[in-house]
Parts: C-alpha cells; structure tokens; sequence
C-alpha cells in the first residue's frame, strides 16, 4: 500500500476488504500511519459489511453467494463487485504487491477481464480442474491473479453456474480455486494479459530453487529482476517477504517513470491435452526425486 499510494500518479479510490472487526481496525490504523496524499480515497470494509450487501446483490445467485464463505481468497472474486457501482471500473489488487516505479493503471476495458501472466499453470486442485474440462469449460494458461480488472458488470449466471457445476458447496477449501474461475472467467469474457514486462510475477524457477537450496538470500535472488521495467511486482510465494527487506537494506532502484500503456496480450488457452501432458511430467519428475531435490 505505501508504494502503491506514493507511486500511483491515478488518482485512486480504494476499499480495502479484510475479514473481521479486529482485522479493519489494524488496516484503519496501518493506512492512517503512511499518511496518504489527499488526492487519494480510501475506506476499509470489514466482511460483516460485505455480507450485508451480498445479501441483496447475490440474492439469485446462490451458489456465488455460497461461494464467499468458502476459503478467503475467493472473496477476491466475490466481494469488489458488491463496492463498485455498475458498470464502474475494478482494479483489484492482492496484498502481495509491489509498484517501484511512478505509473498509472492501464485502461479498463469495458467488457472481458485484464490479468496479470506467469509462465507456469498455478490451477489447482487436479480434482477440479478435470472436474471443469469435464463439464466442457475452457480454461486460460498463465493466468494470475495478483492484479486484475474487470468492469463490474461480470455474467452472474455463468459465474454462478460455474460455481455450482465446479462442485458448489462440496468444493475443497483451497485457495487456488480462485484461479480456476478466474481461467474458465478469462475464457468466456475476452480480454488479456497484462503485459507482463510492466506487469511482472515473480516466479520460483528451478534457477531460483537452486540458488535458495544453495543458501542463497532472498535478498540476492531478487537482485536478478529487472525493477526499473515494471510498474507491478508480485511477490507471490516466499518472494512477498523478501522486498521489505530489500527495501530496508538499499538493494532496490529508486522510483522512475513508467507512464506508458501497453495493449494486452491474446489469452492463450490450456488445452486438456496440454494440461495432462503438464500432469505426467510432474508426476515423472516427483517419482524421480527431482522435488525433494529442489526444494526451497
């Protein structure tokens, strides 16, 4: 949040939305410390807030409404559309981010969804991911989550029947649940990756497992992004805990200017095939030894 208030030269209008009471009050207090220029707005909603207006607006979509009090990453899907008036701009943004550099967002499309690309699949669990290819949906390769943006004017009835054809109430409380919605979203809406240059996400490459498996700090993998090109950095995994640390020590670049807005680019689609091929390579290379060996 202090790089993206101090580097953000968009004007913004956030909701932060956390879980309970004590949760809101430790946002309202952290926000109030890093003394936010006036230019931006901010509120922290607690979910009891949510609840209330999901009560209206999901009222004929129960499955959706179901859906938000499964594990607390899915309300990321759920919950901005019940703060955004219609048709508004969404840029939802997950906590794990970093933005170096002054910039502004890109353009919002009116219709389809922006979000962010890594190189690897991170659609998990195998039950339901087969359980969807099943069902005859389309799933986007690449996609994450760390950044996205919509106009708040999704398809409820696809989402909902989505949902319930995904498994409903029976689905397993795992986060990365989020991002087969997210793909199976992607596909049906049109859109594209951010590009993922400006756009970046950090990615624990068997590179950077082995340089941590050799000892290597977090610090010294991160030495190898390119800070300077990107607008966003997202820290997903261990790299989150890594750039307060580089940011205290000195080790990043100081702020420049990235004002340029870059198209996205086509989503790819994740095949069956694609994705079994995927499957019997990890399986292969997890028989081997080759996790136990990597591991960081």
């Amino acid at each position: 949040m202090e790089s993206l208030v101090a580097n953000s030269l968009d004007d913004l209008d956030l909701t932060l939305i956390t879980d309970g009471g004590d949760d809101k009050i430790a946002l309202v207090e952290a926000m109030q410390a890093l003394a936010v220029p006036e230019r931006h707005r901010w509120r922290v909603a607690a979910q009891s807030e949510a609840d209330e207006l999901a009560a209206g607006a999901l009222a004929r979509h129960p499955n959706i409404a179901a859906f938000r009090f499964g594990h607390p990453c899915w309300r990321k899907i759920t919950d901005p559309m019940l703060f955004a008036p219609p048709g508004g701009e969404m840029v939802l943004l997950d906590p794990d981010l970093y933005f170096p550099n002054r910039f502004r967002f890109e353009p919002t499309p009116p219709t389809g969804v922006l979000l962010m690309h890594q190189p690897p699949s991170c659609l998990l669990p195998h039950e339901v991911v087969v359980r969807a290819y099943d069902e005859g949906f389309r799933l986007a390769h690449h996609t994450d989550i760390g950044v996205a943006q919509a106009s708040n004017g999704l398809d409820l009835d696809f989402l909902d029947d989505l949902i319930a054809r995904l498994g409903g109430k029976s689905l397993p409380r795992s986060m990365h649940v989020e991002s087969i919605v997210w793909a199976a979203l992607a596909m049906r809406v049109g859109g594209g990756y951010l590009d993922p240059v400006h756009w970046h996400c950090w990615r624990n490459s068997q590179w950077n497992r082995v340089l941590r498996r050799l000892g290597a700090s977090g610090r010294t993998v991160l030495r190898s992004e390119r800070f300077e090109t990107m607008k966003c950095f997202h820290g997903g995994g261990i790299a989150k805990w890594w750039i307060p640390e580089a940011l205290e020590a000195g080790d990043l670049p100081p702020p420049g200017d990235l004002l340029e807005a870059r198209p996205p680019l086509p989503y790819v689609e994740l095949t069956r095939d694609a994705y079994e091929a995927t499957q019997r390579l990890k399986s292969w290379a997890r028989r081997a030894g080759y996790y136990r060996l990597v591991k960081s």
